[in-house]
């Protein structure tokens, strides 16, 4: 196994590209254009890496409840992994995206739920590998075996009913994600109601990186969520619980890993 803090450089990507236990997945996407991350994946990745599709590989289909991005089944989930050669708790698992870590934190999350503790995302993602000059190809992979069976940390993830219930003890901080403009409901080009679920404080997720898709230091990482008590329950949603992710990620690299995802998120919310 690697040692790693949820976080590898291109630089060190780069060394282990070769690695048998390392598997690099491909996570862009575009919210606006669904089929462009694949399109750009099959143009041009990271030599090795393999693609996963937020739709169609790292959700489940939309139904009545569960927001825009409901969570993927876990065994199906399970099953796609395994082809692309990981082997539980075994494969360090590297996510990358051009999107400020967006896609690449659902996966990294996704995987630590289904509890495999073995997964990164690529600081700066693609954009940065292709500063540093690091080689591309459009050679896509073929399948590898792996053998993955899912054992699920249900404490990192609630729903609904829980946030409803718990969103007002003064024990619990529920966590909006958004940019502030959404947050504050003066902007919504998604969802078909504007604002946010009362009592939440705004953490924009895109304060976690640079505007080149670098993270910001540990100790700004840990500066950033100083104002909320160490005794407290956190619990963090964006509009689909994708976006959110970022935000737990920030949270691990501020020595908080108790951290919960509401994954319908606001999408799920106004859907009650």
């Amino acid at each position: 196994m690697i040692n790693h803090q949820f976080v590898v450089s291109p630089e060190w990507l780069f060394t282990h590209l070769n690695d048998s236990q390392v598997v690099i997945i491909d996570c862009r996407f575009s919210l606006a254009d669904p089929q462009l991350g694949q399109n750009q994946y099959q143009t041009s990745h990271i030599p090795g890496a393999y693609y996963l599709d937020l739709n169609q590989d790292l959700s489940s289909p939309v139904a009545e409840h569960g927001g825009r991005h409901p969570l993927p089944n876990p065994n199906d989930l399970a099953d796609k992994l395994a082809k692309i050669g990981v082997i539980y708790q075994k494969t360090l698992v590297v996510a990358y995206d051009d999107s400020r870590l967006a896609f690449a934190s659902r996966l990294w999350w996704l995987l630590r739920y289904l509890g495999h503790e073995q997964v990164a995302v690529l600081d700066g993602g693609f954009a940065g590998w292709q500063k540093a000059g690091y080689p591309i190809t459009d050679v896509i992979p073929a399948p590898k075996m792996g053998t993955f069976t899912p054992q699920l940390n249900e404490e990192k993830v609630v729903d609904y009913t829980y946030v409803k219930n718990f969103k007002d003890s003064p024990d619990v901080v529920l966590v909006d994600s958004r940019d502030g403009d959404r947050y504050r409901g003066e902007r919504e080009p998604t969802d078909k109601i504007a604002g946010h679920i009362p009592g939440a404080v705004n953490y924009p997720w895109q304060a976690v990186t640079d505007a080149s898709g670098f993270l910001l230091p540990q100790s700004e990482q840990r500066q950033r969520w100083e104002k909320i008590e160490p005794t407290k329950e956190i619990l963090v949603y964006c509009g689909s619980g994708v976006t959110a992710c970022v935000n737990l990620l920030s949270l691990e690299l501020a020595g908080i890993s108790t951290a919960k995802l509401y994954a319908g998120s606001w999408s799920d919310w106004i859907s009650y």
